[in-house]
């Protein structure tokens, strides 16, 4: 019985067996703020799942849609750093 499994591993390990490079990191690290805007806003939709929202919860859930709609503005705003104004 063969295994496809492990020339298959071969053929994908140079493709997807990698470190992040620096570019890929310096994107990650720009849009961290808005990453952490969304699972802040995805936590309080999980915790709204299986109760009535009160005023508070819907004032949290707003706070958390629009910093994830400010962390949008001022991402697309940023002008990349390889780019002169």
């Amino acid at each position: 019985m063969e295994y496809i499994g492990a020339v298959q591993m071969v053929v994908t390990a140079i493709e997807y067996d990698r470190e992040p490079t620096a570019a890929e990191l310096d994107a990650i690290e720009r849009e961290l703020p808005l990453i952490s805007a969304e699972v802040e806003l995805l936590d309080v939709q999980i915790a709204l799942l299986d109760r009535t929202p009160s005023p508070l919860d819907a004032r949290r859930l707003r706070r958390a849609q629009n910093r994830v709609l400010a962390e949008w503005a001022a991402l697309a705003n940023r002008v990349p750093s390889g780019e002169a104004a």
